[in-house]
């Protein structure tokens, strides 16, 4: 049994946003003012592994960084969206194109930017640190603060309830 109150069986799809999500909400900034995000291991690790299992997984974030695409199409994630300053249009054509429907995809954000994609898809995910608009429109709200694995919290998940989460040797590999 899940702990997250939606059929997980019907998920084929997540969207995640990266600060305060994949990245933690405070990051450091270089020298030259670019910031410098942080990413979680296990969050990488359950990344590769979804794809690999056929989950479909794009990021859709405000930020501009060379630095994001690199990381997560070094994961395998060729869906990488940068610069959305409007988050809903870009993930319902990625819905589209992917022949996919609302309800089959999980969206992760944890502020204000990200609330409607989180009320466009069937389940919406919050971290636990993510602000308080996002908590209420949140269907799971994550144990785990942004930036510290509620990547692998949700999509750890979705495998087991699937019977993929270290199903083969997939799991054993990067």
């Amino acid at each position: 049994m899940s702990k997250i109150s939606y059929d997980l069986r019907l998920i084929k799809a997540v969207a995640f946003d990266v600060d305060g999500v994949l990245s933690p909400s405070t990051i450091p900034l270089g020298i030259d003012g670019i910031p410098q995000r942080m990413v979680n291991i296990k969050d990488g690790y359950a990344l590769q592994l979804a794809i690999k299992q056929g989950l479909k997984i794009a990021i859709i974030t405000g930020a501009d960084s060379k630095a994001i695409r690199v990381r997560f199409n070094a994961l395998g994630i060729t869906d990488v969206y940068t610069k959305a300053s409007h988050k809903l249009p870009l993930l319902q054509s990625w819905i589209t194109e992917n022949g996919l429907t609302p309800e089959q995809v999980a969206f992760v954000g944890d502020d204000i930017p990200d609330l409607q994609c989180m009320h466009y898809v069937g389940l919406s995910v919050a971290p636990l640190d993510a602000c308080t608009e996002a908590r209420s429109t949140a269907r799971y709200i994550s144990p785990i603060n942004g930036g510290y694995g509620v990547a692998r919290d949700l999509l750890e998940e979705i495998m087991r309830t699937n019977g993929t989460w270290m199903s083969d040797a997939k799991a054993f590999g990067w």
